[in-house]
Protein backbone atom coordinates (compact mmCIF):
# COMPACT_ATOMS: atom_id res chain seq x y z
CA UNK A 1 0.00 0.00 0.00
CA UNK A 2 0.99 3.67 -0.08
CA UNK A 3 3.89 4.42 2.33
CA UNK A 4 2.98 6.56 5.29
CA UNK A 5 -0.74 6.58 4.47
CA UNK A 6 -3.28 6.32 7.24
CA UNK A 7 -5.20 3.11 6.56
CA UNK A 8 -8.10 3.47 8.97
CA UNK A 9 -9.78 0.17 9.88
CA UNK A 10 -8.89 -1.45 6.57
CA UNK A 11 -7.81 -4.58 8.40
CA UNK A 12 -11.46 -5.23 9.28
CA UNK A 13 -12.82 -4.90 5.78
CA UNK A 14 -12.86 -8.61 5.24
CA UNK A 15 -10.82 -11.13 3.39
CA UNK A 16 -13.05 -10.92 0.32
CA UNK A 17 -11.93 -7.38 -0.45
CA UNK A 18 -8.97 -7.48 -2.78
CA UNK A 19 -5.89 -5.32 -2.66
CA UNK A 20 -6.94 -3.65 -5.92
CA UNK A 21 -10.28 -2.58 -4.44
CA UNK A 22 -8.53 -1.19 -1.34
CA UNK A 23 -6.18 0.79 -3.54
CA UNK A 24 -9.13 2.36 -5.36
CA UNK A 25 -10.63 3.49 -2.06
CA UNK A 26 -7.30 4.90 -0.91
CA UNK A 27 -6.91 6.84 -4.16
CA UNK A 28 -10.37 8.30 -3.77
CA UNK A 29 -9.66 9.19 -0.15
CA UNK A 30 -6.41 10.91 -1.16
CA UNK A 31 -8.33 13.31 -3.38
CA UNK A 32 -11.08 14.30 -0.94
CA UNK A 33 -10.81 17.29 1.37
CA UNK A 34 -12.60 18.02 4.64
CA UNK A 35 -15.54 19.69 2.91
CA UNK A 36 -15.94 16.67 0.62
CA UNK A 37 -15.98 14.33 3.61
CA UNK A 38 -18.63 16.48 5.31
CA UNK A 39 -20.73 16.35 2.16
CA UNK A 40 -20.40 12.55 1.94
CA UNK A 41 -21.50 12.20 5.57
CA UNK A 42 -24.53 14.40 4.94
CA UNK A 43 -25.63 12.45 1.86
CA UNK A 44 -25.32 9.16 3.77
CA UNK A 45 -27.51 10.23 6.71
CA UNK A 46 -30.50 8.21 5.42
CA UNK A 47 -28.34 5.14 4.80
CA UNK A 48 -26.18 4.84 7.92
CA UNK A 49 -27.18 5.33 11.58
CA UNK A 50 -26.30 8.89 12.49
CA UNK A 51 -24.34 8.00 15.63
CA UNK A 52 -21.99 5.90 13.54
CA UNK A 53 -21.62 8.66 10.95
CA UNK A 54 -20.73 11.22 13.62
CA UNK A 55 -17.64 9.23 14.57
CA UNK A 56 -16.38 9.10 10.98
CA UNK A 57 -13.32 11.33 10.57
CA UNK A 58 -12.28 10.48 7.03
CA UNK A 59 -13.63 9.18 3.76
CA UNK A 60 -12.18 5.77 4.61
CA UNK A 61 -14.32 5.64 7.74
CA UNK A 62 -17.42 6.34 5.63
CA UNK A 63 -16.41 3.65 3.11
CA UNK A 64 -16.10 1.11 5.91
CA UNK A 65 -19.55 2.03 7.26
CA UNK A 66 -21.06 1.67 3.79
CA UNK A 67 -19.48 -1.77 3.43
CA UNK A 68 -20.72 -2.80 6.86
CA UNK A 69 -24.26 -1.89 5.74
CA UNK A 70 -23.65 -3.81 2.47
CA UNK A 71 -24.02 -0.70 0.30
CA UNK A 72 -20.47 -0.95 -1.05
CA UNK A 73 -18.38 -3.90 -2.11
CA UNK A 74 -15.86 -4.96 -4.73
CA UNK A 75 -18.57 -6.04 -7.17
CA UNK A 76 -20.81 -2.99 -6.73
CA UNK A 77 -19.25 0.44 -6.32
CA UNK A 78 -22.18 2.41 -7.76
CA UNK A 79 -23.25 4.06 -4.49
CA UNK A 80 -19.77 5.53 -4.07
CA UNK A 81 -19.89 6.66 -7.71
CA UNK A 82 -23.28 8.29 -7.05
CA UNK A 83 -21.92 10.11 -3.98
CA UNK A 84 -18.89 11.39 -5.89
CA UNK A 85 -21.19 12.50 -8.70
CA UNK A 86 -23.49 14.39 -6.33
CA UNK A 87 -20.61 16.25 -4.64
CA UNK A 88 -19.29 17.07 -8.14
CA UNK A 89 -16.03 15.13 -7.84
CA UNK A 90 -16.48 13.84 -11.37
CA UNK A 91 -12.75 13.43 -11.95
CA UNK A 92 -12.68 10.61 -9.37
CA UNK A 93 -15.31 8.54 -11.17
CA UNK A 94 -12.72 7.06 -13.51
CA UNK A 95 -10.98 5.45 -10.54
CA UNK A 96 -14.16 3.38 -10.11
CA UNK A 97 -14.43 2.73 -13.86
CA UNK A 98 -17.36 5.14 -14.23
CA UNK A 99 -17.96 8.29 -16.22
CA UNK A 100 -20.32 11.15 -15.43
CA UNK A 101 -22.59 10.08 -18.29
CA UNK A 102 -22.67 6.46 -17.15
CA UNK A 103 -23.62 7.45 -13.60
CA UNK A 104 -26.43 9.65 -14.96
CA UNK A 105 -27.66 6.68 -17.01
CA UNK A 106 -27.82 4.35 -13.99
CA UNK A 107 -29.14 6.84 -11.41
CA UNK A 108 -32.86 6.25 -12.13
CA UNK A 109 -32.44 2.54 -11.52
CA UNK A 110 -29.72 2.36 -8.88
CA UNK A 111 -29.68 5.73 -7.11
CA UNK A 112 -29.77 5.58 -3.31
CA UNK A 113 -29.67 9.22 -2.16
CA UNK A 114 -33.25 10.29 -1.45
CA UNK A 115 -34.88 13.30 -3.15
CA UNK A 116 -35.23 14.88 0.28
CA UNK A 117 -31.49 14.56 0.97
CA UNK A 118 -30.69 15.86 -2.53
CA UNK A 119 -32.90 18.88 -1.96
CA UNK A 120 -31.20 19.71 1.36
CA UNK A 121 -27.74 19.31 -0.14
CA UNK A 122 -28.62 21.56 -3.08
CA UNK A 123 -29.87 24.18 -0.64
CA UNK A 124 -26.70 23.97 1.42
CA UNK A 125 -24.59 24.41 -1.71
CA UNK A 126 -26.41 27.66 -2.52
CA UNK A 127 -26.39 29.17 0.99
CA UNK A 128 -23.62 31.74 1.19
CA UNK A 129 -21.75 32.62 4.39
CA UNK A 130 -23.79 35.83 4.68
CA UNK A 131 -27.05 33.92 4.27
CA UNK A 132 -25.89 31.42 6.92
CA UNK A 133 -25.32 34.25 9.42
CA UNK A 134 -28.81 35.59 8.74
CA UNK A 135 -30.39 32.14 9.13
CA UNK A 136 -28.58 31.52 12.43
CA UNK A 137 -29.80 34.91 13.66
CA UNK A 138 -33.40 34.09 12.69
CA UNK A 139 -33.23 30.69 14.42
CA UNK A 140 -31.34 31.82 17.51
CA UNK A 141 -34.20 30.73 19.80
CA UNK A 142 -34.21 27.21 18.33
CA UNK A 143 -30.47 26.52 18.25
CA UNK A 144 -28.22 25.45 21.13
CA UNK A 145 -26.08 28.40 22.22
CA UNK A 146 -22.90 26.46 22.92
CA UNK A 147 -22.74 24.39 19.75
CA UNK A 148 -20.87 26.18 16.95
CA UNK A 149 -22.37 26.00 13.45
CA UNK A 150 -19.63 26.04 10.86
CA UNK A 151 -21.55 25.25 7.67
CA UNK A 152 -25.02 25.08 6.17
CA UNK A 153 -24.82 21.28 6.34
CA UNK A 154 -24.21 21.50 10.11
CA UNK A 155 -27.26 23.73 10.44
CA UNK A 156 -29.54 21.39 8.50
CA UNK A 157 -28.37 18.37 10.50
CA UNK A 158 -29.07 20.27 13.73
CA UNK A 159 -32.60 21.16 12.57
CA UNK A 160 -33.22 17.51 11.73
CA UNK A 161 -31.96 16.36 15.13
CA UNK A 162 -34.39 18.73 16.85
CA UNK A 163 -37.30 17.55 14.71
CA UNK A 164 -37.76 20.96 13.11
CA UNK A 165 -37.05 19.58 9.66
CA UNK A 166 -38.29 16.26 8.30
CA UNK A 167 -39.03 14.65 4.96
CA UNK A 168 -42.72 15.44 5.33
CA UNK A 169 -42.37 18.82 7.05
CA UNK A 170 -40.26 21.50 5.38
CA UNK A 171 -42.33 24.45 6.60
CA UNK A 172 -39.51 26.00 8.60
CA UNK A 173 -37.22 25.64 5.59
CA UNK A 174 -39.74 27.52 3.45
CA UNK A 175 -39.99 30.33 5.99
CA UNK A 176 -36.21 30.65 6.18
CA UNK A 177 -35.80 30.72 2.38
CA UNK A 178 -38.56 33.30 2.02
CA UNK A 179 -36.91 35.58 4.58
CA UNK A 180 -33.27 35.19 3.51
CA UNK A 181 -33.34 34.49 -0.23
CA UNK A 182 -36.55 33.74 -2.16
CA UNK A 183 -34.43 32.21 -4.93
CA UNK A 184 -33.71 29.27 -2.62
CA UNK A 185 -37.43 28.63 -2.27
CA UNK A 186 -37.68 27.12 -5.77
CA UNK A 187 -35.51 24.18 -4.69
CA UNK A 188 -37.94 23.41 -1.86
CA UNK A 189 -40.96 23.93 -4.12
CA UNK A 190 -39.57 21.48 -6.70
CA UNK A 191 -39.28 18.85 -3.98
CA UNK A 192 -42.87 19.49 -2.81
CA UNK A 193 -44.19 19.24 -6.38
CA UNK A 194 -42.57 15.82 -6.75
CA UNK A 195 -44.17 14.61 -3.53
CA UNK A 196 -47.52 15.84 -4.82
CA UNK A 197 -47.04 13.93 -8.07
CA UNK A 198 -46.28 10.67 -6.27
CA UNK A 199 -49.44 11.07 -4.16
CA UNK A 200 -51.53 11.49 -7.30
CA UNK A 201 -49.83 8.51 -8.90
CA UNK A 202 -50.62 6.39 -5.87
CA UNK A 203 -54.31 7.40 -6.03
CA UNK A 204 -54.32 6.70 -9.76
CA UNK A 205 -52.85 3.27 -9.11
CA UNK A 206 -55.63 2.37 -6.65
CA UNK A 207 -58.36 3.62 -8.98
CA UNK A 208 -56.90 1.74 -11.92
CA UNK A 209 -56.81 -1.52 -9.99
CA UNK A 210 -60.43 -1.00 -8.94
CA UNK A 211 -61.39 -0.23 -12.52
CA UNK A 212 -59.73 -3.39 -13.84
CA UNK A 213 -61.34 -5.49 -11.10
CA UNK A 214 -64.91 -4.13 -11.41
CA UNK A 215 -65.09 -3.28 -15.11
CA UNK A 216 -66.03 -0.01 -16.76
CA UNK A 217 -68.23 1.33 -14.05
CA UNK A 218 -68.93 5.03 -14.41
CA UNK A 219 -67.75 6.05 -10.93
CA UNK A 220 -64.34 4.46 -11.28
CA UNK A 221 -63.93 5.68 -14.86
CA UNK A 222 -64.86 9.26 -13.98
CA UNK A 223 -62.56 9.22 -10.96
CA UNK A 224 -59.78 7.80 -13.09
CA UNK A 225 -60.09 10.58 -15.64
CA UNK A 226 -60.20 13.17 -12.84
CA UNK A 227 -57.01 11.93 -11.18
CA UNK A 228 -55.29 11.53 -14.53
CA UNK A 229 -56.10 15.16 -15.31
CA UNK A 230 -54.78 16.32 -11.92
CA UNK A 231 -51.62 14.34 -12.49
CA UNK A 232 -51.02 15.72 -15.96
CA UNK A 233 -51.51 19.34 -14.99
CA UNK A 234 -49.33 18.95 -11.89
CA UNK A 235 -46.41 17.27 -13.65
CA UNK A 236 -43.55 19.80 -13.95
CA UNK A 237 -43.53 21.31 -17.43
CA UNK A 238 -40.28 22.47 -19.05
CA UNK A 239 -38.19 22.35 -15.91
CA UNK A 240 -35.71 20.13 -14.10
CA UNK A 241 -37.11 18.09 -11.24
CA UNK A 242 -35.89 15.92 -8.41
CA UNK A 243 -36.32 12.15 -8.62
CA UNK A 244 -39.35 10.68 -6.87
CA UNK A 245 -38.53 8.56 -3.88
CA UNK A 246 -38.05 4.83 -4.42
CA UNK A 247 -40.00 3.82 -1.33
CA UNK A 248 -43.28 5.49 -2.36
CA UNK A 249 -44.76 2.02 -2.66
CA UNK A 250 -43.30 -0.88 -0.67
CA UNK A 251 -41.54 -3.54 -2.66
CA UNK A 252 -41.53 -1.64 -5.93
CA UNK A 253 -38.59 -1.16 -8.23
CA UNK A 254 -37.65 2.09 -9.93
CA UNK A 255 -37.57 3.02 -13.57
CA UNK A 256 -37.16 6.37 -15.24
CA UNK A 257 -39.75 8.41 -17.07
CA UNK A 258 -37.40 11.23 -18.11
CA UNK A 259 -33.72 12.11 -17.68
CA UNK A 260 -34.49 14.02 -14.45
CA UNK A 261 -37.47 12.14 -13.02
CA UNK A 262 -38.16 8.54 -12.11
CA UNK A 263 -41.11 6.88 -10.45
CA UNK A 264 -41.99 3.43 -9.19
CA UNK A 265 -42.31 0.84 -11.92
CA UNK A 266 -45.84 -0.25 -10.99
CA UNK A 267 -47.12 3.33 -10.89
CA UNK A 268 -45.36 4.16 -14.12
CA UNK A 269 -46.94 1.15 -15.85
CA UNK A 270 -50.35 2.18 -14.50
CA UNK A 271 -49.87 5.64 -15.91
CA UNK A 272 -48.87 4.30 -19.33
CA UNK A 273 -51.75 1.79 -19.38
CA UNK A 274 -54.26 4.49 -18.47
CA UNK A 275 -53.18 7.13 -20.93
CA UNK A 276 -53.29 4.59 -23.75
CA UNK A 277 -57.09 4.87 -23.55
CA UNK A 278 -56.89 8.57 -24.46
CA UNK A 279 -56.13 9.97 -27.91
CA UNK A 280 -52.67 11.56 -28.13
CA UNK A 281 -54.19 14.86 -29.22
CA UNK A 282 -56.32 14.97 -26.04
CA UNK A 283 -53.31 14.43 -23.78
CA UNK A 284 -51.22 16.93 -25.71
CA UNK A 285 -53.87 19.62 -25.30
CA UNK A 286 -53.74 19.16 -21.54
CA UNK A 287 -49.99 19.76 -21.41
CA UNK A 288 -49.37 22.14 -24.32
CA UNK A 289 -50.35 25.69 -25.19
CA UNK A 290 -53.38 26.04 -27.44
CA UNK A 291 -52.08 26.47 -30.99
CA UNK A 292 -55.15 25.67 -33.10
CA UNK A 293 -56.77 29.13 -33.36
CA UNK A 294 -57.89 30.73 -36.62
CA UNK A 295 -54.59 32.66 -36.83
CA UNK A 296 -51.19 31.77 -35.41
CA UNK A 297 -49.98 35.24 -34.39
CA UNK A 298 -47.59 38.04 -35.21
CA UNK A 299 -43.81 37.88 -35.47
CA UNK A 300 -41.93 41.18 -35.24
CA UNK A 301 -38.38 41.32 -36.61
CA UNK A 302 -36.40 44.42 -35.60
CA UNK A 303 -33.28 44.46 -37.76
CA UNK A 304 -30.76 47.16 -36.82
CA UNK A 305 -28.00 47.22 -39.43
CA UNK A 306 -26.63 50.77 -39.58
CA UNK A 307 -26.02 52.88 -36.47
CA UNK A 308 -25.28 56.48 -35.64
CA UNK A 309 -21.97 57.25 -33.97
CA UNK A 310 -19.23 54.65 -33.49
CA UNK A 311 -21.24 51.42 -33.63
CA UNK A 312 -20.30 49.43 -36.71
CA UNK A 313 -22.62 48.33 -39.47
CA UNK A 314 -23.94 44.80 -38.86
CA UNK A 315 -23.17 43.26 -42.24
CA UNK A 316 -24.98 39.98 -42.83
CA UNK A 317 -27.92 40.86 -40.57
CA UNK A 318 -30.32 41.17 -43.54
CA UNK A 319 -29.58 37.49 -44.26
CA UNK A 320 -30.85 36.68 -40.74
CA UNK A 321 -33.95 38.86 -41.13
CA UNK A 322 -34.84 37.24 -44.44
CA UNK A 323 -34.39 33.75 -43.01
CA UNK A 324 -36.57 34.57 -39.97
CA UNK A 325 -39.27 35.96 -42.27
CA UNK A 326 -39.29 32.81 -44.41
CA UNK A 327 -39.31 30.36 -41.51
CA UNK A 328 -41.93 32.08 -39.33
CA UNK A 329 -44.17 32.73 -42.34
CA UNK A 330 -43.94 29.00 -43.06
CA UNK A 331 -44.95 28.36 -39.44
CA UNK A 332 -48.12 30.39 -39.97
CA UNK A 333 -47.17 33.72 -38.39
CA UNK A 334 -47.69 37.15 -39.91
CA UNK A 335 -44.19 38.62 -40.04
CA UNK A 336 -43.53 42.36 -39.74
CA UNK A 337 -39.98 43.65 -40.36
CA UNK A 338 -38.70 46.96 -38.96
CA UNK A 339 -35.24 48.15 -40.00
CA UNK A 340 -32.84 50.50 -38.19
CA UNK A 341 -34.99 51.55 -35.24
CA UNK A 342 -33.85 54.04 -32.59
CA UNK A 343 -34.38 53.20 -28.92
CA UNK A 344 -37.40 55.52 -28.85
CA UNK A 345 -38.82 53.97 -32.02
CA UNK A 346 -38.45 50.51 -30.48
CA UNK A 347 -40.37 51.65 -27.38
CA UNK A 348 -43.06 53.26 -29.54
CA UNK A 349 -43.28 50.09 -31.60
CA UNK A 350 -43.71 47.98 -28.48
CA UNK A 351 -46.47 50.29 -27.24
CA UNK A 352 -48.25 50.05 -30.59
CA UNK A 353 -48.22 46.26 -30.57
CA UNK A 354 -49.05 46.16 -26.86
CA UNK A 355 -52.31 48.01 -27.58
CA UNK A 356 -53.15 46.07 -30.73
CA UNK A 357 -56.57 44.40 -30.67
CA UNK A 358 -55.42 41.89 -33.29
CA UNK A 359 -53.84 39.61 -30.65
CA UNK A 360 -57.25 38.43 -29.42
CA UNK A 361 -57.83 35.68 -31.98
CA UNK A 362 -54.20 34.63 -32.26
CA UNK A 363 -52.29 31.85 -30.48
CA UNK A 364 -48.96 33.47 -29.65
CA UNK A 365 -46.61 36.42 -30.12
CA UNK A 366 -42.98 36.36 -31.27
CA UNK A 367 -40.43 39.17 -31.36
CA UNK A 368 -36.92 38.85 -32.85
CA UNK A 369 -34.35 41.61 -32.30
CA UNK A 370 -31.10 41.76 -34.30
CA UNK A 371 -28.73 44.46 -33.07
CA UNK A 372 -25.60 45.32 -31.13
CA UNK A 373 -25.94 44.82 -27.38
CA UNK A 374 -24.54 44.97 -23.89
CA UNK A 375 -25.38 43.08 -20.70
CA UNK A 376 -29.17 42.72 -20.49
CA UNK A 377 -29.82 45.31 -23.20
CA UNK A 378 -29.76 46.04 -26.94
CA UNK A 379 -28.76 49.17 -28.84
CA UNK A 380 -31.11 51.29 -30.90
CA UNK A 381 -29.90 52.81 -34.15
CA UNK A 382 -29.10 56.00 -32.20
CA UNK A 383 -26.60 54.16 -29.97
CA UNK A 384 -28.89 54.32 -26.92
CA UNK A 385 -29.42 51.19 -24.82
CA UNK A 386 -32.85 49.77 -24.02
CA UNK A 387 -33.14 46.89 -21.55
CA UNK A 388 -34.52 43.57 -22.73
CA UNK A 389 -36.69 43.41 -19.63
CA UNK A 390 -38.24 46.75 -20.59
CA UNK A 391 -39.04 45.47 -24.08
CA UNK A 392 -40.65 42.28 -22.78
CA UNK A 393 -42.59 44.04 -20.02
CA UNK A 394 -44.88 45.69 -22.60
CA UNK A 395 -46.54 42.30 -23.09
CA UNK A 396 -47.34 41.20 -19.55
CA UNK A 397 -50.92 40.09 -18.90
CA UNK A 398 -51.67 43.36 -17.13
CA UNK A 399 -50.34 45.62 -19.88
CA UNK A 400 -51.45 43.45 -22.81
CA UNK A 401 -54.58 41.49 -21.76
CA UNK A 402 -55.10 40.17 -25.29
CA UNK A 403 -51.96 38.02 -24.85
CA UNK A 404 -52.75 36.85 -21.29
CA UNK A 405 -52.01 33.12 -20.83
CA UNK A 406 -50.61 32.97 -24.36
CA UNK A 407 -46.94 32.17 -25.05
CA UNK A 408 -44.71 35.15 -25.83
CA UNK A 409 -41.34 34.30 -27.38
CA UNK A 410 -38.41 36.72 -27.71
CA UNK A 411 -35.23 35.89 -29.61
CA UNK A 412 -32.32 38.31 -29.12
CA UNK A 413 -29.33 38.27 -31.47
CA UNK A 414 -26.92 40.67 -29.79
CA UNK A 415 -23.70 40.56 -27.81
CA UNK A 416 -23.94 40.68 -24.02
CA UNK A 417 -20.39 41.90 -23.46
CA UNK A 418 -17.50 43.95 -24.89
CA UNK A 419 -16.36 43.75 -28.50
CA UNK A 420 -13.94 40.89 -29.21
CA UNK A 421 -11.31 40.96 -31.95
CA UNK A 422 -12.24 38.36 -34.53
CA UNK A 423 -10.82 37.17 -37.85
CA UNK A 424 -12.16 38.73 -41.06
CA UNK A 425 -15.74 37.72 -41.91
CA UNK A 426 -16.53 37.06 -38.24
CA UNK A 427 -17.59 40.07 -36.18
CA UNK A 428 -19.06 40.38 -32.68
CA UNK A 429 -22.37 42.19 -32.15
CA UNK A 430 -20.84 44.22 -29.31
CA UNK A 431 -20.29 47.85 -28.45
CA UNK A 432 -16.97 49.45 -29.42
CA UNK A 433 -14.35 49.69 -26.65
CA UNK A 434 -14.56 53.50 -26.44
CA UNK A 435 -18.21 53.40 -25.36
CA UNK A 436 -18.57 53.05 -21.57
CA UNK A 437 -20.79 50.25 -20.36
CA UNK A 438 -23.80 51.72 -18.58
CA UNK A 439 -25.26 48.40 -17.57
CA UNK A 440 -24.41 46.01 -14.80
CA UNK A 441 -24.39 42.39 -15.91
CA UNK A 442 -27.86 40.92 -16.05
CA UNK A 443 -28.68 37.25 -16.47
CA UNK A 444 -31.37 36.18 -18.99
CA UNK A 445 -33.68 35.06 -16.18
CA UNK A 446 -33.50 38.58 -14.70
CA UNK A 447 -34.60 40.00 -18.06
CA UNK A 448 -37.88 38.09 -18.05
CA UNK A 449 -40.95 39.79 -16.51
CA UNK A 450 -42.05 38.22 -13.23
CA UNK A 451 -45.01 36.32 -14.64
CA UNK A 452 -45.77 33.24 -16.70
CA UNK A 453 -45.76 32.44 -20.42
CA UNK A 454 -42.52 34.14 -21.52
CA UNK A 455 -39.51 32.66 -23.27
CA UNK A 456 -36.28 34.55 -23.93
CA UNK A 457 -33.76 33.03 -26.32
CA UNK A 458 -30.39 34.76 -26.04
CA UNK A 459 -27.68 34.30 -28.66
CA UNK A 460 -25.01 34.21 -25.95
CA UNK A 461 -24.55 34.09 -22.19
CA UNK A 462 -24.08 37.27 -20.18
CA UNK A 463 -20.74 38.99 -20.59
CA UNK A 464 -19.80 37.36 -23.90
CA UNK A 465 -19.91 38.21 -27.59
CA UNK A 466 -22.00 36.52 -30.26
CA UNK A 467 -20.69 36.10 -33.78
CA UNK A 468 -21.90 37.07 -37.23
CA UNK A 469 -20.61 36.12 -40.68
CA UNK A 470 -20.73 39.16 -42.94
CA UNK A 471 -22.42 37.16 -45.71
CA UNK A 472 -24.06 34.12 -44.07
CA UNK A 473 -25.50 35.85 -41.00
CA UNK A 474 -25.19 35.06 -37.29
CA UNK A 475 -24.45 31.62 -35.91
CA UNK A 476 -27.44 31.74 -33.57
CA UNK A 477 -30.19 32.88 -35.97
CA UNK A 478 -29.02 30.56 -38.74
CA UNK A 479 -28.99 27.60 -36.30
CA UNK A 480 -32.41 28.61 -34.93
CA UNK A 481 -34.00 28.75 -38.38
CA UNK A 482 -32.35 25.49 -39.43
CA UNK A 483 -33.51 23.58 -36.33
CA UNK A 484 -37.06 24.97 -36.56
CA UNK A 485 -37.34 23.65 -40.12
CA UNK A 486 -35.90 20.28 -39.12
CA UNK A 487 -37.66 19.64 -35.80
CA UNK A 488 -41.10 21.30 -36.03
CA UNK A 489 -42.24 18.61 -38.53
CA UNK A 490 -41.17 16.00 -35.94
CA UNK A 491 -43.44 17.52 -33.27
CA UNK A 492 -40.63 18.76 -31.01
CA UNK A 493 -41.41 21.48 -28.44
CA UNK A 494 -39.55 24.80 -28.46
CA UNK A 495 -37.20 23.99 -25.55
CA UNK A 496 -36.10 20.76 -27.21
CA UNK A 497 -35.45 22.74 -30.37
CA UNK A 498 -33.43 25.37 -28.48
CA UNK A 499 -31.36 22.61 -26.90
CA UNK A 500 -30.46 21.45 -30.40
CA UNK A 501 -29.64 25.07 -31.29
CA UNK A 502 -27.25 25.19 -28.31
CA UNK A 503 -25.57 22.02 -29.55
CA UNK A 504 -25.25 23.40 -33.08
CA UNK A 505 -23.83 26.79 -32.07
CA UNK A 506 -21.48 25.32 -29.45
CA UNK A 507 -19.80 23.25 -32.17
CA UNK A 508 -19.09 26.28 -34.37
CA UNK A 509 -15.86 28.26 -34.27
CA UNK A 510 -14.13 31.02 -36.21
CA UNK A 511 -11.65 30.23 -38.97
CA UNK A 512 -8.82 29.89 -36.43
CA UNK A 513 -10.86 27.75 -34.09
CA UNK A 514 -10.41 30.22 -31.22
CA UNK A 515 -13.81 31.86 -30.86
CA UNK A 516 -16.77 29.95 -29.45
CA UNK A 517 -20.34 30.81 -28.48
CA UNK A 518 -23.04 29.32 -26.25
CA UNK A 519 -26.69 30.49 -26.47
CA UNK A 520 -28.88 30.57 -23.38
CA UNK A 521 -32.67 30.29 -23.13
CA UNK A 522 -34.65 31.42 -20.07
CA UNK A 523 -38.38 30.99 -19.62
CA UNK A 524 -41.48 31.09 -17.46
CA UNK A 525 -43.53 28.85 -19.73
CA UNK A 526 -46.19 26.79 -17.93
CA UNK A 527 -46.72 24.26 -20.71
CA UNK A 528 -45.00 22.88 -23.76
CA UNK A 529 -44.91 25.19 -26.76
CA UNK A 530 -45.31 23.13 -29.95
CA UNK A 531 -45.77 24.65 -33.40
CA UNK A 532 -48.42 22.86 -35.48
CA UNK A 533 -46.76 21.04 -38.39
CA UNK A 534 -47.18 23.17 -41.55
CA UNK A 535 -48.76 21.59 -44.64
CA UNK A 536 -46.07 22.99 -46.92
CA UNK A 537 -42.47 21.71 -46.91
CA UNK A 538 -39.81 23.86 -45.18
CA UNK A 539 -38.75 26.94 -47.18
CA UNK A 540 -35.14 25.79 -47.53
Amino acid sequence: LLPGRKVLCLSNMGDDITLKFRQKLLLVDDNLGNEDVAALKFLCVDLIPFKKLESAQSALDIFQLLMAEEYLNEEDTFLLAELLYRIKCHFLLQKLNYTKERVQEYLPEKGRVSPYRQMLYELAENITSEMLKEIIFLLRDHLPKRQPIISALDLLILLEKQGLLTESNVKMLEEICTSVSPDLLETVNSYKREKDVICKLTSLNVLWRNYKRTGKKFLHWASLIYYLFLLLVSLPQQENTLPIKESALPGSTKMFSSPQTFITSSLFNTFIETISFFPLSFLQKLTSYKMDGPKRGFCLVINNVKFDGDLRERKGSCKDAGELERVFTWLGLEVKIYKDQTSKEIKDLMETWQDSKNHINRDCFICCILSHGDSGAIYGKDGELISIRKIMSYFTAKRCPALAEKPKLFFIQACQGKKIQCPVHVEPDAQVPELPSVQQRISPSESIPEEADFLLGMATIDGYASFRHVEQGTWYIQALCSKLQLLVPRGEDILSILTEVNEDVSRRADSLGRKKQMPQPAYTLRKKFIFPVPRDPPPS
